[in-house]
């Protein structure tokens, strides 16, 4: 199995990468037309960042009208020293919680979170906040996104 890092991505290569974060479900016939490039070159490189993982998988973003609305917040979180596997772990075994990254800054973590209303966000904090380790949090509530393209390249 090949390593991402180790394969070579060329213009084309980043462009149908651009083009499917837009549309995944774009056809192939499409994704040809607006590379200039034929359809069986499309599906051959589709097959060869596949098979070295650079395309994981396609998925689909729910709206907010069928996730119910809901709430979402970002919560930074600064850690004790040598705490950090531990507060992954119990942070990691919490619902909400829809991702965790470390980062470099005023944070050791940022969690992105999602809860039904303001209260459980109020308990999910909470619960957060007294995870042993766990210095400091401060959250930001996400009133609306402005731009979702997915992972850049």
């Amino acid at each position: 199995m090949s390593d991402f890092r180790s394969i070579t991505l060329d213009e084309i290569d980043r462009q149908l990468i651009a083009l499917l974060q837009i549309n995944a479900r774009e056809s192939v016939a499409t994704l040809a037309r607006q590379l200039g490039i034929a359809r069986t070159t499309v599906n051959s490189r589709l097959e060869r960042l596949e098979k070295n993982k650079v395309i994981s998988g396609y998925g689909v973003r729910l709206g907010q009208s069928v996730t119910g609305g809901g709430l979402q917040a970002y919560v930074g979180i600064k850690v004790q020293p040598r705490s950090g596997k531990e507060v992954v772990r119990r942070l990691s075994a919490m619902g909400q919680v829809q991702q965790l990254c470390a980062v470099s800054g005023e944070f050791d973590y940022v969690a992105w979170l999602r809860t039904d209303s303001p209260e459980q966000l109020d308990q999910l904090l909470d619960q957060i906040g007294s995870v042993d380790g766990v210095e400091k949090t401060t959250t930001s509530i996400i009133l609306s996104s402005k731009v979702d393209r997915g992972q850049p390249l």
